[in-house]
Order: C-alpha cells, then structure tokens, then sequence
C-alpha cells in the first residue's frame, strides 16, 4: 500500500501542465503539424487562406469555444492589460511584416513609383477615410462625425499581413503580373504607418477643449506633432538606418565575415532594431520598419542575394507570424459586446459588407488610369478589392483607446468591437475571394498584362523595360 509520503513524492510527476503557455504552445505546434500537412488541401481545394484557417482555429479553442486559448485569462482581466499585450504582438508582427514587404520591392521602387504611391495614399485612402466614415454614422448610434472619423482611421489602411496572401505565393507569382503585386505590397507596407494623421487630426480636434486650443491651433499641433515627429522623422530615421544596415552588410558580406543564416536573419532583426531605436523616440516606428526595408534594398543587393539562394527564410517567419496572430486574434473576439446599446447585429453585418464594397473600390475605379503601376480596368478592379482590413486595424484601435479623453464614452465603448468586427469580416472576405480569384485564374486569367499594339498599355511596357524589366511582360 502506498503511504502518505509515496503520494507526495509522486505527485509533481502525476499532476498535469495545465499552465496558459503550456496549453498556447500546444494549439500553435498541434496547428502548424496537422493543418500544415492539410494546407494544400485546404487552401487550394476548399478555397481557404491560411488567415482564415488560423482565425477559425482561434475562435474555436478561444473563450467561445474549447476556452484553452483566453487573452483575458493571461492577463488575470485587467483590460489594460489586455490590451497593452495585444498592442505589443500587433506592433512586432506588423514591423516585421513591413519590413519583409520593403525588402521585397525592387530596386529603388519608392522613387520610380512615387506616382503611384502617391494617388494610393493621397485620394484613395484619403475617399476610403471619409467614406467609412459616412457608413459609421449610418450604423453606428450616437457617434459625432469627428468620433466616426476616428473609427474609420483605424480600418482605413490596408493590412501588409492580409496583403502578403495575395502577393506571395505559388498562385501570386504566377498569375497576378509583377507590377500588381509590387505596388499592392507597396501600399500595405507604407500606409500602415501613414494611418496616424487620419486618426490623430481626429483625436486632436476632439482633444482641443481639454487643452485649451481652438481648432486652428490643434490643426497647427497636428502639423507638428504628427506630420514632422511621427512620419517625416520617421521616414528619415528609417532611411538612414537602412541606409547604414545595407552598408555595412555588403562589406561585411563581401569579405566573408556573416554566415549564410545570419544573413538570411538579417531582415527580421534589422525590423526589430527599427522598432526599438523608433519607439524609444516616440516617432512612428511601423512606418520607418518600411522606409528602412526598403533602404536595404535601395540597389537590390539584398533581395537579390536572398533570392539567389532561394531563401524561403523570410516565408517561413511570415507563416509562423500569420499562423500565431490571427489565433490570437480569433481568441479576442469579444463576442458579447457585439450587441450593446449602440451596436446591433444586424447593422455591423450591413456595416461590414458596406465597407468591403464601397470603402476603396470606388475611388479605385475612378483613379486607376492615373495610377501607372495598374494597367487598364482589370488590374484596377482587382486591386480596388482586395484592401484587406486585419491586425493594422487593431493597432490602430488601440492606439485611440490610450488617447481618447475619457468622457468620449461611446467611442471607447465601440471602436474596439467595431474594429475587430471589421477585421474579422474582412479575413472571412478576403480569405475566401483570394482563392477563389486564383481558381478562377486557373481557367483563364483575368488579371494578365494586355497584349497591346501601339497605345498607353504598350508605352507603358516599353517604359517598364526601359527602367530594368522589372515588370513581367507577356
């Protein structure tokens, strides 16, 4: 028989693990070995991103399902915290994510498609900005107009994490042309940082009696504060510290003094340097993650390199990123303040599919032809939809909760579920259509390069070829 002390001193190894980490590291390892001997069937064959798939595992071990996975329970219920975690992981993942994304474009892109750019992040974004803002006021009850554009500041840039499913991949590469996904890669990386004036002219102007400005003088503040601190000063910071990274690679590279792995590494901690040196100014450190991918790359010799060695570092890192955000993310669902006194169902439902179709594709379809990195209707069309709304949406979210005055109590009490709803449908959307849009391609492409005698698509390629071929003509 056992004795008293038999019992005590096999109890350590009798008893079970059950910690929060413990049982988080067991769903991620269980998800990346079952569902990834599953990928291709359930991407290719039933139409599903990997987001997606990551999100309904999340939703299904989270509070509302098997409640193994509980972002409240790590935090013992403190909202704050809470929500200062999820601030943390959208930071890192979205800084890395923007990284890879500047690292990927070709030589010198920023300056040869600042045209581009510029109608994407000027108009465009600027339409979708004042759009969702309009739809906000439709569904949402009791918000102002400055209180609705806050909101939709949030869910206005375009998710890099969601954008990476249509401009990578085995399907991308070969039916979406080069110049299509390098300008939406593009887009996705530069205006997650540009988000902060859309939502902090907002947050000034509702922060002006509290400081005793007038609106002049919170429009001065923002011009200051926002436009010369968070993206100018960023932007320079982030140039230079690429500038200097790609130098000192090179000669390091060039007399054999960095290992293969390191090498390959060199993206992920070049992001996090970034993120660090950045956030300790208090300057817009996503934003200059971008500027100093790109840097790196100015003259191609790192991607090039990469490439060269057929590197699939950098999409592993972006599968596990992807994989372990959007669980999380399918955890913090909060379900019950989906139904409230100024949220109902319905109306987020109408909400979400209003947004989807008329925050971006409109002003897409009136401006493609002034975009010369999308040729003619088809490219406008595809680029127009697929503006995915995800983790940048949450950043953004709870970047205005730690700003908001406190007597904003609508807004605070709305912006966290409207956001995440939003990001929510959009990975449900996007992560069906993205597939589908590929099988489709697979019968006959709708999103290929004309054939075209003389006229703009011609001289457009001719202009392609001229600046190094970078575009893939057909």
């Amino acid at each position: 028989m056992a004795t008293h002390e038999d019992h005590n001193v096999l109890q350590p190894w009798a008893s079970l693990d059950l910690t929060k980490f413990s049982v988080a590291l067991g769903v991620l390892g269980f998800y990346l070995v079952t569902i990834g001997q599953l990928s291709y069937l359930l991407k290719a064959r039933l139409l599903m991103s990997s987001a997606l798939i990551a999100l309904c595992v999340g939703i299904a071990v989270g509070p509302i399902g098997l409640d193994w996975i509980s972002p409240w329970q790590w935090t013992s219920f403190d909202e704050e915290s809470r929500r200062n975690l999820t601030f943390q992981i959208m930071r890192v993942v979205i800084g890395i994510q923007v990284m890879f994304a500047g690292i990927d474009l070709p030589a010198a892109y920023l300056r040869r498609e600042a045209r581009s750019l510029f109608m994407l992040l000027g108009p465009i974004m600027t339409a979708g900005w004042f759009i969702s803002a309009g739809f906000i006021l439709l569904f949402i009850k009791d918000l102002t107009f400055l209180e609705a554009l806050a909101i939709s500041a949030c869910i206005t840039p375009t998710d890099p994490i969601l954008a990476n499913a249509i401009v990578k991949g085995r399907y991308a590469e070969k039916h979406v042309p080069k110049a299509v996904r390098d300008i939406i890669s593009a887009e996705s990386g530069a205006n997650d940082g540009l988000g902060f004036p859309f939502l902090f002219i907002a947050l000034n102007l509702m922060q002006r009696s509290n400081h005793g400005r007038d609106i002049g003088q919170s429009i001065a503040h923002w011009v200051v504060t926002t436009w010369l601190y968070q993206i100018f000063l960023s932007c320079a910071i982030g140039a230079v510290i690429g500038f200097l990274a790609a130098k000192t690679l090179k000669f390091c590279h060039a007399r054999q003094l960095v290992d293969h792995e390191s090498f390959l590494a060199y993206g992920v901690g070049l992001a996090l340097f970034t993120l660090g040196v950045v956030g300790i100014l208090g300057s817009d450190d996503i934003l200059a993650c971008f500027v100093a991918g790109n840097s790196l790359t100015w003259h191609d010799f790192y991607r090039i390199e990469k490439h060269e060695h057929e590197d699939t570092f950098q999409d592993v890192i972006d599968g596990l990123l992807d994989t372990a955000t959007f669980i999380y993310i399918g955890a913090l669902i909060p379900w019950s303040e989906f139904s409230s006194e100024h949220l109902v169902p319905w109306r987020l439902v109408l909400f979400a599919i209003c947004i989807l179709l008329f925050r971006r594709l409109p002003a897409m379809l009136l401006l493609y032809r002034y975009i010369p990195a999308l040729d003619g209707l088809k490219e406008g069309l595809f680029a127009g939809w697929f503006g995915p709304i995800g983790v940048s949406a949450l950043y953004y979210a709870i970047l205005a909760l730690e700003t908001l005055p406190e007597e904003r109590v609508v807004l605070r009490e709305v912006i966290f579920p409207v956001v995440i709803f939003m990001a929510m449908s959009s990975t449900i959307v996007h992560g069906i259509t993205i597939p589908l849009e590929d099988r489709g391609r697979e019968a006959g492409p709708c999103c290929e390069r004309r054939r075209n005698g003389p006229g703009q698509g011609a001289a457009r390629h001719v202009r392609a070829a001229g600046r190094g071929a970078e575009r893939v003509l057909e």
